[in-house]
């Protein structure tokens, strides 16, 4: 999120989506000349096919020609499958009979999370109420430590020589509503901007805004309801500190909610997936496709 607002346009850098699109399409041309059946390269008795390549081709464009990324992929699989075929003639067959069990846990694990996920996924219960949030916030508090220094505050950033910096200074101090109304109308006319002073942010992003304010000086400037003027080369700082809140401190409701959300949505999560991992152990055993054998001694 954003927390000051850049009036100054800025230029972003584009991507040639040109030269992007021409590369696929030779690429596709080189594939689909040379697809079939018929394998790329061997290495023992494993082969490799374009649909292999070609799928890791469309994840792969970095900018070079299409017959060396096929070329530079191949060599990478023949190396691989050389090396594979060294490491069952040379290793143990005890080291070997212990590295397939890694593998087939892991095969076991990938599909069964990913199956997990796919499930959870589907259930759509990802609102979390603010009575919720509010309980757990109040029930955990002591938890919700600040790290550093927090801030509420309302900011503008003026060009040098700004002809009507009083009449801003008095209404950014003031804050009324015929104040916002100004200042948001003129608002063009700021470099940078911030009315928000409902909203905490790191001491540390004030900071980054406001390049004469540094971790030396900001005790003296970053106080409950003080208002400062900075100035340097690139313009006047204009800021009117609403409330601070110290590294240590109990961090505000509204600063912690995102977080808080967080966490009870992975509860829910883990809930249902052992609520799953019950009921399919249930299911399997009623129609008797799972059973513990009794081992004798």
């Amino acid at each position: 999120m954003l927390f000051f607002k850049d009036i100054l346009y800025k230029n972003s850098k584009r991507i040639s989506l040109c030269a992007i699109a021409c590369l696929v399409v030779a690429c596709e041309a080189y594939i689909n000349r040379n697809a079939g059946d018929e394998p790329l390269a061997r290495v023992g008795d494993a082969y490799l096919y374009w649909d292999e390549v070609a799928l890791s081709l469309a994840d792969n464009l970095k900018g070079v020609d299409s017959a060396s990324l096929v070329t530079n992929y191949i060599n990478q699989w023949a190396t691989r499958q050389i090396l594979l075929e060294k490491a069952k003639i040379n290793l143990s067959e005890e080291k070997l009979a212990q590295f397939e069990q890694m593998v087939s846990e892991y095969r076991t694990d990938l599909y069964t999370r990913a199956y997990k996920e796919a499930l959870v996924n589907q259930v759509n219960d990802t609102l979390i109420s603010e009575e919720e949030l509010r309980s757990f916030y109040e029930t955990e508090k002591a938890n919700f430590k600040l790290k550093e220094k927090i801030v509420r505050l309302r900011f503008i950033q003026l060009p040098l020589q700004f002809l009507n910096k009083p009449e801003v200074t008095e209404s950014l101090k003031r804050f009324e509503k015929t104040d916002f109304v100004y200042l948001d109308s003129i608002g063009v006319q700021f470099k940078k901007l911030n009315f928000n002073d409902s909203l905490w942010v790191p001491a540390t992003r004030v900071i980054e805004e406001i390049p004469p304010l540094t971790t030396q000086n900001e005790a003296q400037y970053l106080k409950n309801s003080q208002f400062f003027e900075l100035e340097d080369a690139m313009g006047v700082y204009l800021t009117k500190v609403v409330e601070v809140l110290e590294a240590n401190e109990i961090a505000p409701f509204t600063y912690v909610k995102s977080s808080i959300s967080q966490v009870l949505l992975n509860r829910r999560k883990l809930d249902y997936i052992r609520k799953l991992e019950t009921e399919i152990i249930d299911e399997a055993t009623q129609k008797n496709e799972f059973e513990v054998y009794t081992i004798e001694n």
